[in-house]
Parts: structure tokens; sequence; C-alpha cells
């Protein structure tokens, strides 16, 4: 059975749709938040672009998202992959298009794709800067604009109503966007996360009226296979708890916040990192 073909249960429940963006690895975040989400009864539509993967010096993973897919199926969600490259300015629209055309329309946005490749002040090209902000920044703004146009669920909804998804009180909509606090020696990716921040803090006010709430998070250090043992020694050794972020880490924490119990935190910046010093 494929994805496009997954049965439904007219008398069931509906379950809200959150987009999860950069779901390209079964060890990554994003994938992380997929399967929580998935397990507290969202429908998942998410985003993959494999050649990024590819140019990285881990790598591809071979029919990760099929794989993906899978695995929120077998806990009970219906999903939507959906690859696409965010350097293009028109990949948000079809993106939601493809996502409600396939599931519905969208509740929770979680950002959690990210063009990451190091260098600092003296060593960054253009064309790499470019690129930082085009899809950390650009897509991000103009993903969480879509998601405004587009959100369709009533302020101080509650859950189960017609068109909204698990949010109450406040209203259903959750934005979630996954931040760093990286700068030396990481100039295009700390700068251009630093302005998804902004981005994200000023949708908590823009979209208030909707019944939307926004928040940045920062999951610290999560070793989804880019540190080498050394960085990742030293790391654990800095962390208050003696060990490294994961995934889940962030997926409950991301979890909270699409919940009806975490619709008052709104606007904020928060770091997920276990204490580690910055």
């Amino acid at each position: 059975m494929t994805i496009n073909e997954q049965p439904s249960d007219p008398a069931a429940p509906a379950r809200p749709v959150a987009l999860i963006t950069g779901v390209g690895r079964s060890i990554g975040i994003g994938a992380g938040i997929a399967r929580q989400l998935a397990a507290s009864g969202w429908d998942i539509a998410f985003t993959y672009w494999t050649p990024y993967d590819r140019r990285m010096e881990w790598g591809a993973e071979d029919g990760a998202a099929a794989s993906i897919a899978r695995e929120l199926e077998e806990a009970g969600a219906r999903t939507a992959a959906i690859e696409a490259d965010l350097t293009g300015p028109d990949a948000p629209i079809r993106i939601f298009d493809e996502a409600e055309q396939r599931l519905g329309p969208v509740t929770a946005l979680v950002l959690s794709h990210a063009e990451s490749v190091d260098s600092g002040l003296l060593d960054t090209t253009v064309e790499a800067f470019d690129r930082h902000f085009a899809v950390n920044t650009r897509a991000s703004w103009l993903l969480i604009r879509e998601y405004g146009l587009r959100f369709r669920g009533e302020p101080g909804s509650k859950p189960g109503e017609p068109g909204t998804g698990v949010g109450a009180g406040a209203g259903a909509g959750r934005i979630v966007a996954l931040t760093s606090d990286h700068t030396v020696g990481n100039l295009p990716y700390g700068a251009s996360k630093g302005a998804l921040d902004r981005i994200t803090l000023a949708a908590a006010h823009e979209l208030a009226h909707l019944g939307v709430t926004a928040n940045v998070v920062n999951p610290g250090p999560v070793d989804t296979g880019w540190m080498n043992d050394e960085l990742r020694d030293a790391i654990a050794q800095g962390t208050p708890l003696g060990r490294l972020g994961t995934p889940q880490d962030t997926a409950h924490l991301v979890d909270f916040l699409c919940s009806p119990q975490g619709q008052w935190v709104n606007g904020q910046l928060l770091k997920s990192n276990g204490g580690a010093a910055s």
C-alpha cells in the first residue's frame, strides 16, 4: 500500500495535520519529531531533499522517506512525504498544496530543515551565504506566510472541532522553528538561523488573531551523524548531564508546544540543551 492509498475510517475522530520540514534521515531531529507527533495523534506531512544529504559528509540514506512514512503509519498516522528543494521561492506553495490535497488543512508547522555548511567570515562564499539564507531564512518565512494565509482554525477552538487541531484556549494553530546558536566558524548557518528566530517570533504577534502560537527551539548539541569522536566527548563533558541531546529530547518539547497544555507558551526562544555551556 502506498502513501497515497491509506485507508480511512469515517467513524474515527479526525486527526490534526502537522507539516514538518527537514525529515530526510531516520536518525534526524525531524524524524524524531514526526514519530512523537504521530504517536500523539497527528497525521504527518513531511518534506525532505535527498540532494542535500548526498552532498554532505554523512551521505543520503536510501529509502529513508518511505521507511519513515511506514513507521508513522504503524503509529496510526496518515502520511504525505514531499520531496522539495527549498531554495526555490515557489516551493512553500507547492508543499502546502500537496499536504492539503493529501491530508487536509495544516494545524501545526514545524520547521526542522537546514542548510548547514561550516565556513567563517573569511572563507564563506557569496553563493554559500545566499543558499543558506534562501533555505534557512527565506523558505522559512515563506512557509510561515503560507501557513498564515491558509490557516482556518478558530481562536479558542477545542480539540475535535471541525477545521481545528489539538490546540485549545489560545487557539489551535502552532508554529515551532528549530534554531541554533552557532556563530564562530559557522557564519552563514548561524546568521541565517538568527534571522529565522526573528521571523518566527514576529509570527507570534502577527498571527495571534488567528489563534496561532509561534516559538523557537534551540535543541542544543544533538549528534545526528555530524560529530566526530573528539567533538562528541568534549560536548558531553561540558554538559551537566554528561551526555549529548537526542532527537527524542527535542521531540518531547515540540510535542508539548503543539499540545493544548503548551498553548500558553508563545513568542519564546527556548533552549533545550541539557544546561550545556554556551
